[in-house]
């Protein structure tokens, strides 16, 4: 079970920090101002900052153009920009020609799982997603039990789909990408190097977090974190004793006070 932050002693130099953002930068569904100043902070100390997120393609072109990082990963590993020379770069995981034919099958998926799964919605940023289907169960409807949710994965997993289950949402998509893979890609691509795993803290809340709890030693997961550990084999090292965006700042502040 993951120790609380509150124990870290030290930590390896670090290159950057990982997050994700909805439940781990936000709380009750909006972004934590300090969570935002702590980015900022931790860049402005030497820190390279990646959200690493199930959002969007529409949504990282935005934070990657806007807010203080050095990239961005969406779409769960699906897709990454960053921002450099004044223009926004844009990489993908699989070709335009093979996003659209995946598209065709993820839509048909859709009108499946809406109609054997009463309350579920699309998300409502679908429409800017370049990848995957985001299935909604408690974000712009009202929350559905487990039970419903497990219905949700059954029905990607039954037609081969790659499924994660976020705070908020059920993502699925054709392909064998997750958050770590993207994250390796985009690290590759922005910097020219392999990433050393040892070099950045990663925090998350969920369970499409899993794989990079699972890949990074210094992994921290908010408080809010504790409801998916069942459904995770791949825990965090380190619990933050706050929730979301609060347990961010939490977590962040201890590993820059260990850096000096």
């Amino acid at each position: 079970m993951p120790r609380p932050i509150v124990q870290l002693s030290q930590t390896p130099p670090l290159e950057g920090i990982l997050c994700d953002i909805d439940d781990t930068l936000t709380h009750d569904g909006r972004l934590i101002p300090e969570a935002l100043l702590g980015l900022h902070r931790a860049q402005q100390a030497g820190l390279k900052i990646v959200p690493i997120t199930g959002r969007p393609g529409g949504w990282v072109d935005q934070i990657a153009r806007m807010w203080p990082v050095d990239g961005v990963v969406g779409e769960n590993g699906g897709l990454w920009f960053w921002m450099a020379d004044g223009k926004l770069h844009r990489r993908f995981s699989q070709s335009e020609a093979v996003r659209r034919e995946n598209r065709a099958k993820l839509d048909a998926l859709a009108q499946q799982i809406l109609a054997e799964v009463p309350g579920t919605a699309l998300a409502s940023d679908q429409p800017y997603r370049d990848l995957d289907l985001a299935v909604d169960f408690c974000e712009d409807v009202p929350a559905l039990p487990d039970a419903e949710i497990d219905r949700i994965v059954a029905a990607f997993t039954r037609v081969g789909a790659t499924c994660k289950v976020s705070s908020i949402h059920v993502n699925g998509w054709f392909g064998s990408f997750d958050k770590l893979a993207g994250f390796k890609q985009f690290h590759q691509d922005r910097w020219g190097t392999p990433v050393d795993l040892n070099r950045w803290a990663f925090f998350g809340d969920s369970a499409n977090d899993e794989p990079m709890f699972a890949a990074f030693p210094l992994s921290i997961g908010v408080a809010n974190v504790t409801r998916f550990l069942p459904r995770m084999t791949g825990h965090p090292t380190w619990i933050t004793q706050a929730e979301g965006g609060h347990g961010f700042v939490e977590g962040l502040e201890r590993l820059l006070s260990l850096r000096g």
